[in-house]
């Protein structure tokens, strides 16, 4: 398990092929599951996994059709399972502390209320693009007891932009021979790409107190 786990992570695609073959689709259906779904797993690839798991769909070794609709409803499902978790008992997870630290961590649900704050309900379409408050976004709602006809209607839009925006995006770019031979550096590049507007938010949130002190 530790095994597959640091080759996801990785996303070793050429060996999760040779160890699992047509297995693949439940494990990339787990892992969009797992990263929405769980509030205390938002580490796990979203983007970069997307789009390489495109790219291979352009190569043969997947169907792009098999991979929308999963991971599609892997996200759906996931977000769903993360708002009736923080309804029904997100305020008692918010006080579970293991060695002291919170389980939740409160920086994580402070920078998800605060994009709740500048964008609204548009929040949980916005969240799908942004690493970790994607995870946050859906408990957050759960905790303040959004409605869920509007949680879901937003959560559709959002899990069908995410998934159809980078599935379609590796699929398409997957025919440059450099984007081939280079997966690595560009899952890191939108990894970069993904975290830049948490990045930018911090920098202005640092400027801002240094002005007010």
């Amino acid at each position: 398990m530790i095994e597959l786990f640091k080759h996801i992570l990785h996303l070793d695609f050429d060996w999760l092929f040779a160890n699992y073959n047509t297995a693949i689709y439940l494990i990339l259906f787990l892992v969009i599951f797992i990263e929405t779904g769980l509030v205390i797993m938002p580490f796990l690839p979203g983007d970069s996994l997307l789009f390489t798991a495109g790219l291979f769909a352009r190569t043969g070794h997947l169907n792009l059709s098999y991979l929308f609709i999963l991971l599609f409803i892997a996200a759906v499902v996931g977000d769903n399972l993360n708002y009736f978790i923080g309804k029904n008992i997100g305020l008692r997870m918010l006080a579970i502390k293991i060695r002291g630290k919170q389980i939740v961590k409160q920086e994580y649900l402070d920078k998800t209320q605060e994009f709740y704050e500048k964008h609204g309900t548009k929040t949980i379409i916005m969240a799908r693009f942004v690493p970790i408050v994607r995870t946050f976004a859906p408990f957050v709602a759960g905790v303040a007891e959004m409605k869920y006809r509007r949680f879901l209607s937003y959560d559709l839009l959002g899990g069908l932009l995410w998934i159809g925006s980078l599935t379609l995006a590796g699929y398409f770019l997957g025919h440059f021979e450099w984007i081939r031979k280079n997966i690595e550096l560009v899952a890191l590049i939108i990894i970069f790409i993904s975290i830049l507007p948490v990045i930018i938010e911090l920098i202005k949130a640092r400027n801002e107190k240094r002005k007010a002190s």
